[in-house]
């Protein structure tokens, strides 16, 4: 007995909201689609769904089951798509997660990029400061950043993520450049409006190496942040890969990096642990690493 494809044709009926519906999509008879739930029920002991001439409920068993099974056939059909594509041209959809400014900035260049070189790939891009769960979202490549404390997934280095203090010289021309980290105390900093580390601005030298240092000007978005600073209202303390045209440009001027101390951040390319990788996703990891090591497009270093 096919009890996995009794398992889908429930899974039908329930996602499209009737007999009628999932026997179109399946090319079955409305006859044929309900003996199989019956079937199904009946193999189960249990009442799936409460049919009446309005139309159909599901019981709570029912809900369950349809959750469940929903579950498991998309896994199905994720295995067997990684099978399929795990080796040989790349082709299929392609599930990327990443967050907002690292996304715009450096992540949607690349995937035209890449789609340029893999034209049967169709990427499906989201971008969301979000953490995003790679195995309940279907998510093949998730790009992130800091410290990764999950071990169901693989992850490749694709960049560091240092934190560099900078001003505009409009700003600087204002107010006397700061000499040292207690200066900043004088000065306007912009800031981000939630609690997060990336407001713990470390130096060498000093008493806690951290601190937090005031200002007039908050937000929630490290564009912003960059934005603001371009126009001269304050410094601020802003990921290497928004600064680099700016930094070579002389739009922006670093600031304080004899006492600075690196994040020690890094950027990753992460994907699902597992023994099957598809071709696409191997293909986007190496694309990503190609283009990021050693030295990003975002450098302004020596050599």
């Amino acid at each position: 007995m096919d009890h996995h494809s009794d398992m889908a044709i429930y899974v039908k009926v329930v996602a499209t909201g009737g007999f009628s519906a999932a026997a179109r999509d399946l090319k079955m008879t409305h006859s044929a689609i309900s003996k199989r739930v019956k079937r199904l029920e009946e193999r189960l002991k249990t009442q799936l769904i409460i049919r009446t001439t309005r139309g159909m409920t599901l019981t709570e068993a029912g809900e369950q089951y349809f959750h469940e099974a929903k579950r498991i056939i998309e896994n199905i059909e994720s295995l067997e798509d990684a099978v399929v594509n795990s080796s040989g041209t790349p082709r299929g959809q392609l599930r990327v997660s990443v967050s907002n400014a690292f996304g715009r900035q450096q992540i949607v260049p690349a995937v035209v990029d890449f789609m340029k070189l893999f034209p049967d790939v169709a990427v499906d891009l989201t971008l969301t400061d979000r953490v995003v769960d790679l195995k309940e979202e279907r998510v093949d490549v998730a790009v992130r950043s800091g410290v990764l404390n999950d071990s169901g997934l693989i992850a490749r280095k694709l960049a560091s993520n240092d934190r560099i203090i900078c001003a505009s010289p409009a700003y600087l021309m204002q107010y006397a450049r700061p000499a040292q980290p207690q200066d900043l105390a004088n000065h306007v900093c912009l800031k981000l409006n939630f609690p997060s580390k990336f407001d713990e601005w470390e130096f060498r030298g000093t008493k806690n190496r951290k601190m937090k240092p005031g200002g007039s000007f908050v937000c929630n978005s490290v564009e912003a942040l960059h934005m603001a600073c371009l126009a001269g209202i304050g410094i601020a303390r802003l990921p290497e890969f928004l600064l680099g045209a700016d930094l070579s440009s002389g739009r922006l001027i670093s600031l304080l990096d004899d006492v600075r101390l690196p994040t020690g951040s890094n950027i990753y390319a992460v994907r699902p642990a597992g023994t099957i990788v598809p071709a696409k996703s191997r293909a986007f990891i190496d694309f990503l690493v190609a283009r990021f090591m050693p030295r990003p497009p975002w450098y302004v270093g020596e050599g």
